[in-house]
């Protein structure tokens, strides 16, 4: 029988947290350890740690090692990290906290802030490489992480979020910039895990599909409760997009929550091509129907 949902999240979440902070940026020996100290506040800063955790679990649900698979969700932790310095920034969206602390800018100032965000986004290179898995293993990895991250995912999707704050997006507008900027790390993730767990094509293929319907509907569940939320709830400032071309503005809080369920019920479908998957549906669920 599958662990109960809590105890499997707290579980992956324990042993990813345990290991940022025992093996990522302790370099004691070196002499830029403000860069060090940066990176560290904003990557041990906690949240839920999703992304680790789909990586674990996706490992898991293909027969492998999820322990095994810790390099792969530290690198796109990492990436993670150093998205959301960036997105913090002055020059983005200026943001003062992020889960309930200050940003990172805040903390350390602007040019250490993105000298953080740039030391993390290489060093998640560096840990796939250094994974103890065969090489075509890491390159794949490598590859997909490149992608969700870069100039075709998240970064690709930060640009179109930056050029649409002035005019009215279109519905294939929004879903572009939202299937990038936020869906492509999660599509990492599952992918990751499929790759570290030795799965299959159609599995490979099942993950992906399944990560850019349950990305859509945490996007959207994320831009209504960005309007129905509370800062104290969420550890963040609320009504930030409120001029911002979300799901919300686009069709309104009734027409947004049809899409969560239908885009839940779609990604979860996904979860047939795997054995042992009521934990991986039972956090859909609690994902997309979340209150904070």
């Amino acid at each position: 029988m599958s662990q109960m949902p809590d105890v499997r999240s707290e579980e992956y979440k324990s042993f990813i947290e345990k290991y940022l902070s025992e093996t990522c940026f302790c370099h004691s020996q070196e002499p830029q350890q403000v860069l060090f100290s940066a990176m560290r506040y904003s990557l041990l800063a906690g949240g839920k740690r999703l992304r680790p955790i789909f990586v674990f679990d996706f490992c898991r649900m293909c027969g492998g090692d999820w322990q095994k698979a810790a390099p792969f969700a530290a690198a796109l932790e990492m990436i993670h990290t150093y998205s959301l310095i960036h997105d913090d920034l002055p020059c983005m969206d200026n943001d003062d906290f992020r889960r309930g602390n200050p940003t990172n800018h805040k903390v350390y100032g602007e040019a250490m802030a993105v000298l953080a965000g740039d030391g993390l986004l290489t060093a998640a290179f560096s840990t796939l490489a250094k994974a103890s898995y065969n090489a075509e293993t890491k390159i794949k990895a490598v590859e997909i992480l490149a992608d969700c991250a870069g100039h075709l995912g998240m970064v690709g999707g930060q640009v179109l979020d930056m050029q649409s704050e002035k005019r009215v997006c279109t519905e294939q507008e929004v879903l572009d910039i939202q299937e990038r900027k936020t869906g492509a790390l999660i599509q990492a993730g599952c992918m990751m895990g499929v790759l570290a767990g030795g799965g299959t094509g159609e599995q490979l293929a099942a993950a992906s599909a399944f990560a850019v319907k349950l990305g859509l509907a945490f996007q959207i569940r994320d831009d209504m409760l960005d309007v129905i939320g509370s800062s104290a709830d969420l550890g963040k400032s609320v009504g930030t997009d409120q001029n911002k071309n979300t799901f919300v503005r686009l069709y309104g809080l009734e027409k947004c929550e049809e899409l969560v369920q239908s885009y839940t019920a779609e990604a979860v479908a996904q979860l047939d091509s795997f054995s042992d998957n009521q934990y991986m549906k039972s956090l859909a669920l609690s994902l997309t129907n979340r209150k904070m």
